[in-house]
Formats: structure tokens, C-alpha cells, sequence
């Protein structure tokens, strides 16, 4: 049996790429605020190893797949946009820049070990006027989102350039994912 440890719709429809449904949804309430001087990666490392824990500790007999999505402006961790301002914020320092977004994932087995993979992709948006920058913010768009965007919505339309996994930017790298889950043998290799 698969949980999954997020209530991310997204994540649920990359699953289902993979032919994947999980037997249930189960969001783990942890704490995520960063520690001082954390940085992206390991971040999101955390954060998923303790979504993965969590919800575990709740479902022993099952699998636990839980998954971090980091927007990385070089060392800074952006968060999630929760209001208008903090997306501002994180438009301008993504603006005509390179980024990074990381993904950890970790899938807690009813044998008590942790297994772990990430992925991460190098995304570059175009110079955003102030017009597109003001439309995009009254959307809402950015509501909830990692850096203030979803990739898989329309700022998809500034992206000059991708390197790596759309689907990690998305919020499931599926390479990493299905290699995670196959290993562990939940898939066919």
C-alpha cells in the first residue's frame, strides 16, 4: 500500500503518469520553517526525510512517499507565496535570472528505512515588464506556490530556458520517482 504525503494535486496527477494512484493522501503538519543557514538543497532533504517520518509513524504497515519542491534564488530559500507581496518579491529576484528548483523525495518503507532521492533543474526566466509582472499578480496564480509560480501554469511562458525535469519543477521529478519507487520494488523495473 502507497501513501502518499502530500495534498498536492499535482503530484497526484504525476503519480498517475507513472500508473500510480495511492491508496490514500495523508499531508504530514510539520514545521518548515528553515534553520539558520540552511541551505536549498538540504532544506528540502529535511523537509521531505520528516514528511516521509511523520506520516509513517501514523501508517506502519504502508508505504510512505513524500517529496520537498525548493525554489532556490542562488543561496536564498523563496517561499511559498501566501500574499501578494512575497510574490512581488520573489518575480523580481527571478526576473532575466537563473534559478534552481530542488526536489527531495523520500519514501518510508514498512521495513523502517528511509530511501531518498532528489533531482534538481536550472530554470531561466525572461525580463518580466510591469505590465505582465502586475497581470500575473492579479491572477493569483502565485497563491501557495514555491518562488511565487507554477511552471505548469502561464509562467510557463516566460521560461528562455530549462534544464533538467519539467515534472521536478512541476513538484515530482518522475525519472527520480519511478527509480525510488522501482527500487524499492513497488514498480516494475
Amino acid at each position: 500500500m502507497l501513501i502518499l504525503a502530500s495534498a498536492s494535486p499535482r503530484r497526484l496527477e504525476l503519480l498517475a503518469r507513472l500508473g500510480l494512484t495511492p491508496a490514500a493522501v495523508d499531508a504530514a503538519d510539520i514545521d518548515e520553517s528553515p534553520q539558520k543557514g540552511e541551505l536549498p538543497l538540504p532544506y528540502a532533504r529535511r523537509l521531505a526525510a520528516a514528511k516521509a517520518a511523520a506520516v509513517a509513524a501514523r501508517r506502519a504497515d504502508a508505504w510512505v512517499l513524500a517529496a520537498d519542491t525548493v525554489v532556490a534564488a542562488g543561496r536564498r530559500i523563496l517561499p511559498k507565496a501566501e500574499d501578494e507581496a512575497t510574490a512581488a518579491t520573489c518575480l523580481d529576484l527571478l526576473a532575466g535570472r537563473r534559478h534552481r528548483v530542488h526536489t527531495a523525495l523520500a519514501l518510508a518503507g514498512p521495513d523502517g528505512r528511509m530511501r531518498t532521492r532528489e533531482a534538481t533543474s536550472v530554470v531561466a526566466f525572461k525580463p518580466l515588464s510591469a505590465a505582465e509582472r502586475a497581470a500575473y499578480l492579479a491572477g493569483g496564480e502565485w497563491r501557495g506556490k514555491a518562488g511565487g509560480y507554477a511552471i505548469q501554469g502561464y509562467a510557463e511562458a516566460w521560461v528562455r530556458h530549462l534544464a533538467g525535469s519539467h515534472s521536478n519543477v512541476v513538484g515530482l521529478p518522475l525519472f527520480e520517482t519511478r527509480a525510488l519507487l522501482a527500487a524499492a520494488g513497488l514498480l516494475a523495473g
